[in-house]
């Protein structure tokens, strides 16, 4: 089974980086991605970094014009705002399993529901700008399609660690964890636990995965480790931030 660590919180980009690093193949990954037909919306580079002396993997997502979405709110650019039924077109799309399809809509349909309570709209007029609509396609599409790859359907996640404080976004200033964070967290019954870390160490997108693979609540009493899967994150908070994806086997 597929155990989700969460000791340093999660995000997108550091669950597709770990599952990368357990032996998901990238290029699986890039046939996917290829596929989605988004043509220069977006590139990605994967590479072998360390976060504080901890070695793993970083998926980075570059965005030609992600300028636009700080700086001109008021810009109308064509992947400026999809709703949930232009990103499941964009996931229909592609060329992945029927499982990983599964699990990329799944994934999506908690941080819509998750946006939609966050903001009080009924959930065909949430629009993905803010959590930037290429951006959480990229990561939800990549890692359900890599975590599909791994081949095993069991999955436990159990605690993932938050911060604290306020985050600054679209909207202004946001208490840790950020509205869609404690939508999900409810909807999905996944524990969080606080820390002293200032700052958002879960995002919508991370916990929307999570809550997407997730099949079982509890660790086996004991197990074995048979493969450890290293993410990196790209905030700095003073130590490791990683996120440690493993395939272990109950003994």
């Amino acid at each position: 089974m597929i155990y989700i660590e969460g000791a340093a919180g999660i995000s997108g980009d550091m669950t597709v980086g770990a599952l990368l690093s357990l032996g998901a193949r990238a290029d699986v990954l890039r046939a996917t991605l290829d596929s989605l037909r988004l043509g220069d919306e977006f590139s990605y580079v994967i590479s072998q970094k360390s976060s504080y002396g901890i070695a793993g993997t970083d998926f980075d997502v570059i965005l030609p014009h992600a300028h636009h979405h700080h700086h001109d709110c008021h810009a109308h650019h064509h992947h400026e705002h999809r709703n949930l039924a232009d990103v499941e077109a964009i996931i229909d799309r592609g060329e992945m399993s029927d499982n990983a399809r599964v699990l990329a809509k799944k994934a999506f349909s908690f941080v819509a529901e998750a946006e939609a309570k966050a903001h009080g709209k009924p959930i065909e007029e949430v629009h993905f700008h803010e959590v930037g609509a290429i951006d959480s396609i990229v990561d939800i599409v990549s890692a359900a399609v890599l975590f599909d790859d791994l081949g095993d359907t069991d999955c436990v996640v159990n605690g993932l660690t938050e911060g604290r404080g306020t985050v600054m976004c679209a909207h202004g200033e946001l208490p840790v964890p950020v509205p869609a964070v404690v939508n999900i967290a409810a909807a999905s019954g996944i524990p969080l636990r606080p820390s002293e870390t200032n700052g958002e160490c879960v995002t919508p997108t991370g916990i929307a995965l999570a809550a997407a693979f997730r099949t079982r609540t509890a660790l086996p009493s004991a197990y074995k480790i048979l493969g450890v899967g290293t993410g990196l994150g790209k905030r700095d908070y003073g130590r490791p931030a990683i996120l440690r994806i493993l395939r272990i086997e109950a003994v």
